[in-house]
Parts: C-alpha cells; sequence; structure tokens
C-alpha cells in the first residue's frame, strides 16, 4: 500500500465511523473553552467535564473568574491535577483578557501562546474547535497513532504535526484531529494493541507489538 493509498483509507474509515465528532470538552464559549483546554493538560477529558460545571457555576467568564482567589479556583480544579499551577494561570489569563482584550478570547495563535498556561496544543485546539482556523492539535492519542500507522517517526509532537500537516488535506485537519482522538480511544488503544479490534492496523499491516 503507497502513502497516498494508505492515506485515503486512513481518512475514509475515520468519516465513516465519526463523520461528527463532536467536540470533547463541554463549553459554552471562547472563554470556558480556553479554561477547559487548559485543565485538561494531563487530565482525561471525562474528569474535566466533571469539574468546570463547578467551577463555571461560580465563574464563566473573565471579570467573575478575576473576582476568585487562586485558592478558591485551586480548591475547585483540584481533581484535575497539577492545580497550584492550572489556578494560577486562570486567575493570571483573566486578569490580562480583561486588560488587554477587553474580555475577549484573542482570535490569534500568537496572542493565545502569550497567555498564562496557553501552549501551542491548547491555542491549536481553540483555534480549531471555536474560531474554525486550520490547525491539527497533537494530544497522546495522535502523537501515538502517527507513530504506528507510519505517518510520522513520533520523535516529538512538534514533528508529528509537521508531519500530519504536509499528509492530509488542509480543509480536513479540524475534524480529522477529532477522528483520530475518538479512533484511539475506541479502537486502537496503547495497550493492550489488539489489531484484530483495528480496521486501519489490520488494512495497512501494523503489528500487534506496536
Amino acid at each position: 500500500m503507497t502513502k497516498k493509498e494508505k492515506t485515503a483509507f486512513i481518512v475514509n474509515t475515520l468519516e465513516q465511523l465519526f463523520p461528527n465528532p463532536p467536540i470533547p470538552l463541554h463549553h459554552k464559549d471562547a472563554y470556558t473553552m480556553l479554561i477547559a483546554v487548559l485543565l485538561s493538560a494531563q487530565c482525561t477529558d471525562e474528569r474535566v467535564n466533571k469539574i468546570t460545571p463547578l467551577l463555571f457555576k461560580k465563574a464563566d467568564n473573565p471579570i467573575k473568574m478575576s473576582k476568585l482567589s487562586v485558592e478558591e479556583i485551586r480548591d475547585i480544579i483540584k481533581p484535575c491535577g497539577l492545580s497550584p499551577q492550572k489556578s494560577k494561570a486562570i486567575h493570571q489569563l483573566s486578569h490580562i483578557l480583561i486588560d488587554k482584550h477587553q474580555g475577549n478570547v484573542p482570535n490569534s495563535m500568537e496572542l493565545l501562546e502569550e497567555l498564562p498556561g496557553v501552549g501551542h496544543k491548547t491555542a491549536s485546539v481553540v483555534m480549531s474547535q471555536i474560531f474554525g482556523e486550520p490547525t491539527f492539535p497533537v494530544d497522546t492519542h495522535i502523537h501515538r497513532l502517527a507513530y504506528r500507522w507510519g505517518l510520522s517517526d513520533g520523535s516529538s509532537v512538534q514533528q508529528t504535526e509537521k508531519d500530519l500537516k504536509k499528509t492530509f488535506d488542509k480543509n480536513l485537519w479540524n475534524n480529522l484531529h477529532l477522528q483520530i482522538i475518538y479512533y484511539g480511544r475506541s479502537y486502537c488503544r496503547a495497550r493492550p494493541h489488539d489489531v484484530k479490534n483495528c480496521i486501519i492496523c489490520q488494512k495497512i499491516g501494523v503489528k500487534s507489538r506496536m
């Protein structure tokens, strides 16, 4: 199977299984999405979705969040892990959004990455899922599957992102990164990796040990 044939098979399979992939993190606007993605670092989406309703009940916009203390935020988000760092980042970025962006989440990768606690992946998710800009956020599922499927050498998430952007048409990026996440969770787990349950791995000749 050529790389072009493999790429087409992957796209067609994911489109059949997940034609309209939902955004996994619950949110109502750009700000709540930004906070949810920030909280998802080293934490499952499922856990984040249990915590954000508690947080957003107290503060669902920068003005309300800035009035909470760092300690109040930390107490709520503690189950998400890394709560000391995340609570400070949420508090600080809320003030910055008020002071520099009229309380709005900026529609810019560069400006998003300037916010405390917001790295490239978080900014990419917000740009993709909120503003509809073509990005290819790479999480652990995507990084792992890109290597397993021979789409990237897997040396770093940065390299994986570059490789995937070269491999797939730009108009597919926003849906595709969600489709790969859902596929990884449902059919192509890290361990145990059972090829019999993975349509894509069977077709492209991936072994169970990978």
